[in-house]
């Protein structure tokens, strides 16, 4: 099950991790997001023990959202050593999301 990373975790989970971290932000009510959803549960499974995937609830979680800019969801974020090292804004299939985790994991 994908992480639940919120303004207080934010450090502890996705700054201080030694593996790429993937983050979904986005909300309850947001369509696309829904979609995307499932693609980060399976992952969440997938990459276990090699990356940290994680979700972000932009209205519960103002701070982290507004720290990265976020305007639009779904949004994720790729990061590694604490940096974007790759986005993905709005929906998409569940291959240009695993591209670009097993990119980071090269």
């Amino acid at each position: 099950m994908a992480l639940e990373i919120t303004d207080a975790n934010f450090e502890e989970l996705v700054v201080k991790s030694d593996k790429p971290v993937m983050i979904d932000f986005w909300a309850v009510w947001c369509g696309p997001c829904r979609m995307v959803a499932p693609f980060v549960e399976e992952m969440a499974k997938e990459y276990e023990g090699r990356a940290v995937i994680g979700k972000v609830d932009v209205d519960s979680n103002p701070g982290v959202a507004q720290q990265f800019g976020i305007r639009n969801i779904p949004t994720i974020l790729f990061l590694k050593n604490g940096e974007i090292a790759d986005k993905q804004v709005g929906a998409c299939p569940k291959p240009v999301l695993t591209g670009k985790l097993d990119n980071l994991l090269k």
